[in-house]
């Protein structure tokens, strides 16, 4: 039976997952999903500002850590914007978020003779099955391929990102000193290239577009500063598991909210691709 402290941290996972499946549909319903995810970026750096005035400097070995999860973190949001650019959040978001710990199961089989259970398997090929129903969904015209291209790419920084945060959080005694820090030092990059290449459609989206891309801001804030916290005391695969509801979450607000196209076939998809994904991070005994 679990523990009240491990109920706590389940609920607050499942909703950093429909925190983060929101704060994607704020970005793909705007006029430019580039300054949008900049302004939401940045509003979680400006919000972190006065925790890193109050907590401790960052140590040495964390400072590696916050400098990958920039580089890293800026990747992603540029490949997140052009994924938004071309497809629907119902089929891409799936995607990019589902393949991530899927790959590093299959890596780990591969290259580093991790023996999988038999539910590890199953688990691989319903989440397989559910990516290329996903992956077909968009009509075969050329811009759903391309933005399922992305969206793959966008799984691979998420992999790398995760682990990476994954890993800095844990360097620090209080695990809000990353945390803050994170939010800060990874708003930076893309707010830099956005003013140079989107100045003026910035000032426009300030006028039209800032109110929702500054709660799309805290909500990705508060959804990520509670999946690190969560990181840090409990195993990562159940975090990774929990998190990728927000699969479910995202198809559900693409098919109703955003009325796209194949609504039905990708809200079951989605929820064959959380099975699967459960079956392989989840160890049975």
């Amino acid at each position: 039976m679990t523990s009240a402290a491990d109920e706590l941290t389940i609920a607050l996972v499942l909703v950093a997952a429909l925190l983060h499946a929101s704060w994607n549909a704020l970005a793909k319903a705007s006029g430019d999903p580039l300054v949008n995810i900049a302004i939401q970026t940045s509003t979680g750096g400006l919000i972190a500002i006065p925790l890193m005035l109050w907590l401790p400097w960052p140590g040495p070995e964390t400072w590696r850590w916050l400098a990958l999860s920039a580089v890293l973190h800026f990747l992603y949001e540029l490949n997140l914007a052009r994924m938004y650019r071309l497809g629907d959040l119902s089929q891409v978001y799936p995607i990019a978020r589902g393949l991530a710990p899927l790959g590093v199961a299959l890596l780990g089989a591969l290259f580093v003779d991790e023996r999988l259970a038999w539910t590890q398997v199953a688990g691989l090929i319903v989440s397989g099955c559910a990516i290329v129903v996903l992956g077909r969904s968009g009509g075969g015209t050329a811009a759903s391929r391309r933005a399922v291209t992305t969206a793959l790419v966008v799984a691979l920084l998420i992999g790398l990102y995760t682990y990476s945060d994954g890993r800095g959080v844990r360097s620090e005694h209080d695990p809000f000193v990353y945390i803050a820090w994170s939010m800060f030092v990874g708003c930076v990059p893309l707010a830099a290239f956005t003013l140079v290449v989107r100045r003026q459609r910035l000032r426009e989206a300030f006028r039209s577009d800032a109110r929702r891309a500054v709660v799309g801001g805290m909500m990705a804030m508060a959804g990520y500063g509670i999946a690190l916290w969560a990181m840090a005391r409990t195993p990562l695969a159940l975090v990774a598991s929990l998190r990728e509801s927000s699969v479910l979450f995202a198809a559900l607000i693409g098919a109703l909210v955003l009325r796209e196209s194949f609504g039905p076939r990708r809200i079951l998809a989605s929820a064959a691709l959380v099975a699967g994904i459960v079956l392989v991070q989840i160890e049975f005994g």
